[in-house]
């Protein structure tokens, strides 16, 4: 174990819908005050989707990224992590526009395309808020999320000529060959790679003990100097988040990945979840990380580069 963890909140993403939570943000204003708590929480990084500000739908927006970013960053010292998954069916330029235009310190690249399957929740619920939301989770049954090795290499290009770290987000064991062929072809990747392992996505690899110590040695044997973080939907969440604090690695929670602080429960805000995992990480003796000391971790920019 570490004597630290990078800690990320993952504040509304485009998973869940606005049915499934009253607590979920889907306004700039709302996604952006909750970035704010997470970091008074003990966050160091914060992980941002835009949404439809009136009906909650994930949308790629300019204006709407640019008024959390003013919001957060006026407020807060926090990494910001913006997200270049997107949603549903958006093209490649659409998610990758945040990148060209803010330069942020830090973003997502899908390391390879999936299947990424969201219809299983239509059993539990039929009624919904707005007409979007039960059409958006039908169509994942038919969906592959793309990440192709073109896009790919034409995602790296623009994330090197932004000074912005990928956070590699791995659903599967392939994806770990993918980024080390990116290195074998001289990519601009640079070390430490920071990869995050999401388990638990329907099409991806299940959550489990055993499955995180094999993606982790797998990840050593392949790339060799990297950072990972774990992130695990629903249920799994708090369970793999703490074998990945007993594995040496950082943590991701927030309402992206799981709509609940315990069974039952629903979590009012991400910063429940950031003060729940930080409190199982302190009783381990491990503390988390301020901002300037995750970005020291991982050898980003600086704030002072991102634009605005």
């Amino acid at each position: 174990m570490k004597e630290q963890v990078i800690v990320t909140a993952a504040v509304t993403g485009s998973i869940h819908t606005p049915t499934m939570s009253d607590y979920l943000p889907i306004t700039p204003k709302q996604i952006a005050d909750e970035a704010v708590r997470c970091s008074e929480a003990g966050a160091s990084v914060v992980h941002v989707h835009a949404r439809d500000p009136k009906t909650g739908m994930p949308l790629s927006r300019i204006e709407l990224y640019e008024e959390m970013l003013e919001s957060i960053v006026s407020r807060c010292n926090v990494v910001v992590c913006i997200t270049t998954g997107g949603g549903l069916g958006m093209t490649t330029e659409q998610r990758v526009e945040p990148v060209t235009r803010f330069r942020p310190e830090m973003a997502s690249f899908n390391a390879g395309s999936t299947n990424f399957a969201l219809f299983p929740a239509l059993d539990k619920i039929r009624d919904f808020k707005f007409d979007w939301e039960s059409e958006y989770l039908a169509k994942s049954e038919d969906f592959i999320f793309p990440n192709t090795f073109k896009s790919m290499r034409e995602f790296i290009r623009i994330f090197s000529d932004s000074e912005t770290k990928p956070e590699f987000e791995c659903y599967d064991a392939a994806m770990i060959n993918n980024i080390a062929f990116m290195i074998s072809r001289g990519y601009p990747v640079e070390k430490p790679v920071y990869i995050q392992f999401v388990m638990g996505v329907l099409g991806g690899i299940t959550p489990g003990s055993e499955n995180l110590l094999f993606l982790v040695n797998y990840a050593q044997r392949l790339i060799g100097d990297f950072e990972f973080s774990v992130c695990a939907a629903g249920r799994d969440q708090f369970p793999m988040c703490t074998q990945a604090l007993l594995l040496g690695g950082n943590v991701r929670v927030g309402l992206e990945d799981n709509l609940y602080l315990r069974k039952g429960q629903l979590a009012r805000s991400s910063a429940e979840q950031v003060v729940k995992i930080i409190r199982i990480a302190r009783e381990l003796g491990i503390e988390p990380t301020s901002p300037d000391d995750a970005r020291a971790l991982l050898g980003l920019k600086g704030l002072e580069k991102v634009i605005l």
